[in-house]
């Protein structure tokens, strides 16, 4: 028989999916890691069971321990999945500036969510940080520390980049994605560049952050922003993206996102949430500038369930200027 080993067991091997409209109209194969399928819906599955598993390994979490961490909401899902899956219990803090559909998610789950002021990452207050002074004051607790902790990168070195490289048959001429923490892009890079070095390795990233200029510049200086989208862009560089190999970055506005993912939705039937969207233009971007004839993979990281209340909210987008 052909079945997974319990929830564990279903993280990673998701599909590769090509989209059709994507493909027909640049002459590439764009082509989408599906994401959406891992049981907490988002390719943080990934990384939450490595960041366990690495703390299990060490010592560090012990049965029946707590695991805390600072997250925009789909780091924090796939670990309650996993949490509850193999018996801790977890501690969550969120920046107040995440769609409420993911909080309440969190909760259901059975997190202890703390809702925290979005200030910036030099802000002692800053909602990572805070998790991390609570997880030292617990016994039998660990801070997950997703930006920092390299079993993160890890994961998707030994996950993502070996399934990517099977399921093109080593055929791949572009990787891109968008950074948070930094891991997705790091691990799968590292994996694909070993594999080939010629692999273009992009990083797509929204306005209000500072790696599309890292990348270009040598400098991580912000651009005028911020973006409606969650979870994505960074101020710094994290210790996972710290030496990951890239060729180039992309910029992504905001309306160019949501034109993406509303055309999706309209046009393919794909109910995808704005990093997905933010990759997928990166993608077509990439296509446009090597030409017909390549194969270019990039990110399908979670559905639009989470996100209705934003950027499927009418009222909201026009609050900020966008148009569907």
């Amino acid at each position: 028989m052909d079945t997974k080993d319990g929830l564990i067991g279903s993280i990673g091997n998701t599909s590769l999916i090509r989209i059709n409209s994507l493909s027909d109209e640049t002459g590439c194969e764009i082509l989408g890691k599906a994401e959406f399928m891992n049981p907490g819906g988002s390719v943080k599955d990934r990384a939450a069971l490595w960041m366990i598993r690495e703390a299990e390994k060490s010592g560090a979490l012990k049965s029946g321990g707590t695991v805390v961490e600072g997250t925009a909401g789909n780091t924090g899902i796939g670990l309650l999945h996993v949490c509850n899956s193999r018996g801790y219990s977890a501690v969550i803090y969120m920046p107040d500036n995440q769609s409420q559909e993911k909080e309440d998610l969190l909760r259901t789950l059975g997190a202890e969510v703390r809702i925290v002021p979005t200030v910036p990452y030099r802000d002692e207050m800053n909602f990572q940080k805070q998790a991390g002074r609570y997880a030292a004051t617990l016994d039998n607790a660990v801070w997950a520390n997703q930006f920092d902790n390299t079993a993160n990168r890890l994961a998707h070195y030994e996950s993502t980049g070996p399934e990517i490289w099977q399921q093109t048959d080593g055929q791949v001429d572009a990787f891109t994605c968008s950074v948070g923490t930094g891991g997705t892009l790091a691990g799968t890079a590292r994996y694909l560049k070993e594999k080939n070095s010629k692999v273009h390795i992009i990083l797509a990233d929204p306005m209000g952050s500072a790696l599309y200029n890292w990348v270009t510049t040598g400098e991580a200086t912000m651009t005028p922003g911020p973006s409606i989208t969650e979870g994505i862009g960074n101020s710094r560089i994290t210790e996972n993206l710290q030496g990951t190999p890239i060729d180039d970055a992309v910029q992504i506005s905001d309306q160019d996102m949501v034109d993406m993912v509303y055309r999706m939705l309209r046009t393919d039937g794909w109910f995808f949430g704005s990093s997905t969207g933010l990759n997928l233009c990166a993608a077509v971007a990439i296509a446009k500038k090597l030409g017909p004839g390549h194969k270019i993979v990039t990110m399908l990281c979670d559905d639009g369930s989470k996100y209705q209340s934003r950027l499927f909210n009418p009222e909201f987008l026009a609050d900020k200027g966008l148009t569907t």
